[in-house]
């Protein structure tokens, strides 16, 4: 019996159902798989959005690597780094685990407006700043001009401090700088941010460079830092070693993902619960196939018997359920992705289930597309669910034809 005849008879086998049981139970198999596929669809999709989403905030206000000179100094104000000393810096345009590279400068001050006064960490950026990275957690205004001869004299403080001073767009403040002998510059808000990280809302506001090289005295080729983002973040480390053998000896390299650790061991936690939640969804879509299959092999006795009996061997005959099998997985392939997309879609941009902002740094459930994963979890099940066929049909090698139709 060639295999077009096992497809051929499957395929009868598929459309002409045995009773009203069989239909059931075939689409039963169906709904298995396609609810299996849903739901992992949509378990990697939430995943990779609060990943997504949370690193695109911490991305926003720091690089991937951090450069910073080393020091025993604890404070967030850096030692002075002179770019023109550095052989990093001057080769950054050479290497190319860099794609960018951008410097900084942290100063300690007092916010003052009106009444209310707050302790900020400004960040000074300059002109290479990418903030195209930071749009996305811009709520009101715009990012500081920097691109005048002179310091510019605009600022973005974040939601929680503006609030918490009666800030609004177009609000002048001053800032006064702590230290021997005090000074005190005059400011105005440009640009509200919100990340809900707290390492960022609570105290951090961004401003001009030239601002904080101005009252530290320094020239326009110290800075405090420097942040480097690579072209792909799966090649952190890799692209890290990489890094590291050129970065000169005096500066220390940061992975962001020690720096803020709290995030990534998250990170780590919620991928391995949504392993161990793959797998348990699996085991159960693969033990009902198992039982489905041998159910629909225990109706087709009768069948089998006669098969046997005009000539066809075993794994003809197993191929049949197979590839009746394979029409089930299709079905259940398609039906699962339809699911699981339309679920998706919905909530990425219906935004149906909310969160609290103050536990998950985020207001609803995010959703991310990956379609490595995506094409991954069909391909992972269809071969899983083909392979687990061969269990309940080795069956058949062990009904007597004889025995078989006798019964029947």
């Amino acid at each position: 019996m060639a295999a077009d005849v096992s497809n051929f008879i499957a395929k009868r086998i598929s459309d002409q159902k045995v009773g009203n049981f069989s239909s059931l139970i075939s689409r039963i198999a169906v709904g298995s798989i396609a609810l299996g596929i849903a739901t992992l669809l949509l378990s990697f999709t939430i995943f990779e959005g609060f990943r997504a989403t949370i690193q695109d905030k911490i991305f926003a206000l720091s690089g991937h690597i951090l450069i910073e000179k080393f020091s025993l100094n604890q404070s967030m104000e850096e030692s002075p780094i002179d770019l023109n000393d550095s052989e990093l810096y001057l080769a950054k345009d050479t290497i190319s685990e860099i794609e960018h590279l951008q410097v900084f400068a942290h100063k300690w001050s007092i916010l003052k407006h009106e009444e209310e006064v707050t302790g900020i960490l400004l960040k000074g950026v300059s002109q290479d700043f990418d903030s195209i990275r930071l749009q996305g957690s811009l709520v009101e205004g715009r990012f500081p001009n920097l691109a005048s001869d002179k310091y510019s004299k605009e600022i973005v403080v974040s939601r929680r401090i503006a609030d918490k001073m009666g800030l609004s767009l177009g609000d002048k403040v001053i800032l006064f700088f702590i230290q021997q002998p005090p000074k005190a510059r005059p400011l105005h808000i440009v640009g509200i941010y919100e990340t809900g990280i707290e390492d960022f809302d609570d105290r951090v506001a961004i401003g001009d460079i030239r601002l904080v090289q101005r009252i530290n005295g320094w020239n326009d080729n110290i800075v405090g830092g420097m942040e480097i983002f690579v072209s792909d973040f799966d090649l952190l480390d890799q692209d890290y070693e990489a890094i590291s053998e050129v970065t000169d000896l005096d500066l220390i390299p940061i992975k962001i993902s020690e720096e803020f650790s709290h995030f990534f061991d998250w990170f780590t936690m919620l991928n391995k619960n949504v392993i161990v939640f793959m797998s348990i969804i699996l085991v159960v879509v693969l033990f009902n196939i198992i039982s489905i299959t041998l159910i629909l092999i225990m109706e087709r006795t009768n069948m089998i018997g006669s098969l046997k009996a005009i000539g066809a061997n075993n794994w003809q005959i197993r191929k049949i359920f197979m590839y009746n099998g394979s029409r089930i997985l299709l079905k259940g392939l398609l039906l699962g992705n339809v699911l699981g997309f339309t679920l998706a879609l919905l909530q990425k941009y219906g935004k149906i289930i909310p969160l609290d902002p103050e536990t998950y740094y985020m207001s609803y459930v995010p959703i991310t597309f990956k379609w490595s994963i995506v094409i991954g979890v069909n391909a992972l099940v269809a071969i899983l669910v083909i392979a687990i066929q061969l269990i309940p049909t080795s069956i058949i090698s062990r009904l007597s034809p004889i025995k078989v139709i006798k019964f029947s």
